[in-house]
Formats: C-alpha cells, structure tokens, sequence
C-alpha cells in the first residue's frame, strides 16, 4: 500500500517536539509519509528518523507559499490527497490553524482559540494530563483508533550524531561515562522562574566529588553564564541537538531543569534527575522509565535542597 502524504506543523520548543515523537513515530509505522515543518534545529534532532523536516519561514505569507507546496507535491503522489485528513497541527495557536485553511489543507488540530472552523476537524484538548498524552490522543484521532501510551520517547540517532558526539569527547576529553547539566530553562511556569537557585552550588561542591567530568552544552545566549557559573564543568558551546544527544547517551547521567535537555535525556533512555520547582510533574515530566523528579517535601518551599538533587543523582549513577 502506498504511503500517505501527511503535512505536519510541529510546535517551536525542544520539548513538546521530544514529547509528540512518539505519535509522529506510530503515524509513520501505520503507513504516513510525513512532511514535517517546524524551526531549523528539529531538522537536525529528527535526522535519525529519517523525516523531511521543511524550516518555518518567518512570515505568515512564506508559511502558507511552503505549505501550498507541499500540498501541491503530496496531491500529485496521492490522487485521494484532498478528500480526507491531509495535514497535524500540532501548535494551538489560531494563526497555525489559519495557515493550513490559507494553503488549502485540511488539517487535524485541537479546538482552541475559536479556530475549529479553520480546522479539517478539531478535537478538544485534554486538561491535566501529561503533554506526551495531549499528543498521543491526536494520533488517535486521525487513526480512528486508541493506543496504549509508549513507555519509552525512542529518539533514533543518525550516524552523523554519534561521530559528532565522539569527536566532542576526544577533542575535550571527555569519557562515555561523564555527568552532564543543564543548569539553564527557557520560559517560566506561571510567571515563576524554572532555573534551580542552588544549581551552582550543587555543580561546585558536590558534583566534583564524584569523580566524573562535568559537562554543559549552553545554547545562544547561555555561554557566559556557563563559563561565569559552571567552571568547573566543560563548556561545550554551539553543540547540535543531534549531538547533544548522542553525548547524552554515553553519559552515566543527566542533571537538569525543566527544560529541553531534560527531555532529550530521557529520549535516549539516560538517567535524569530532573529539578522541577514551580512546573507541575503530572503534565510536564520527562517522559521514560529512567527519570527521577526531585521537588521540594511538604513544606519545603518551591524547590528542593542540595542533599535531596545530590541522593537522587548518586542513585541515577548506581542504576546506569
């Protein structure tokens, strides 16, 4: 049976993209070509699995121009094209939605923001459950039919990503076995900042004695803070999210906000202690079977202490 071409709007942060592999992974097992669209870096974090992945362009009328292209190229490889569910629109802003009807695509999204009319079909969102299953339910949707939630993300890495990765460790020398960090978050929850207070204490007088390398991937903006705060670890600037990746595999273990690196460390099955203090676990965890969420106790204010980051991370480095 012949693929089906299905136009896809992916979201623009690292995490909700980690989070929605899965569904893109089971809608291509069951048979969808996939066309993705989304920023630049997903082109390279997605390599392994082998999707074409369309950079957004800046301007409303340069995203509708690609996607009538690309609904003029999947009409001339499915005839059927234009007669059913064609495209996912995974952001729920109605300017996405807007774009899809602009291009003539008949696209699957949720119902927010009054968009439903601009939507092939829309379906409402699910309140307080965990985004991995908001996207899940999606696949669902335009499959007919309910699935069991995967345990597992299962980032697929390309070769490229891994000889990335080994010419970082060789150049830096930095062993399989090393602890990375992200000591950085983007965006808040609620208005309230997810960037641990004690990070920097933790990383200069308990990491070291562990006697591992420290490793920290700052993205744009974040180098400074990272030479500035974080010393004592080595400062890779400029790393692809494909590589980080790959250097997140080999690690013995991960420590990290909430924020992206977080998720691709348990995309690739890495033990993480992952410090949450304002985001709410139940919706916004990383998602695999080697996660740790450290929180504050009751009582205990916003986030958690040195000793409980420091119990969780000695106990990530006896599983791995």
């Amino acid at each position: 049976m012949p693929a089906l071409p299905l136009i896809v709007r992916l979201r623009n942060w690292v995490g909700d993209v980690t989070l929605g592999l899965p569904m893109l992974q089971r809608l291509a097992d069951e048979g969808y070509a996939l066309q993705l669209v989304g920023k630049g870096w997903a082109r390279d974090l997605l390599a392994g699995h082998g999707w074409p992945v369309h950079v957004l362009p800046k301007t409303w009328r340069e995203r509708v121009a690609l996607l009538r292209r690309l609904r003029a190229e999947a009409e001339a490889a499915d005839p059927a094209f234009h007669r059913r569910l064609n495209a996912l629109c995974l952001p729920d802003s109605f300017s996405s939605a807007l774009e899809f009807r602009l291009a003539g695509l008949r696209a699957l999204g949720h119902a927010w923001e009054g968009r439903s009319p601009l939507l092939g079909r829309a379906v409402p969102r699910q309140r307080g459950v965990h985004e991995l299953q908001v996207y899940w339910q999606l696949g669902d949707a335009l499959l007919g039919r309910a699935a069991p939630l995967p345990a597992r993300i299962g980032l697929r890495l390309s070769p490229e990503h891994h000889a990335q990765a080994q010419a970082l460790r060789e150049a830096h020398g930095i062993e399989a076995g090393c602890i990375c960090i992200c000591p950085f978050a983007g965006g808040t929850w609620s208005g309230a900042d997810k960037t641990w207070p004690a990070f920097a204490e933790f990383a200069a007088q308990v990491l070291p004695g562990l006697g591992r390398s420290l490793v920290v991937c700052p993205g744009p903006g974040e180098e400074a803070l990272a030479h500035s705060h974080f010393g004592g670890a080595k400062v890779l600037a400029g790393v692809g999210l494909g590589a980080y990746a790959a250097l997140l595999e080999q690690a013995a273990a991960m420590v990290s906000n909430d924020t992206g690196p977080g998720h691709l460390a348990a995309a690739v099955d890495t033990p993480l202690v992952s410090v949450m203090g304002p985001s709410d676990p139940a919706l916004w965890r990383p998602w695999g079977e080697h996660v740790q969420v450290v929180q504050a106790g009751p009582g205990g204010g916003t986030w958690p202490s040195v000793a409980q980051v420091q119990a969780a991370t000695t106990q990530a480095l006896a599983a791995r």
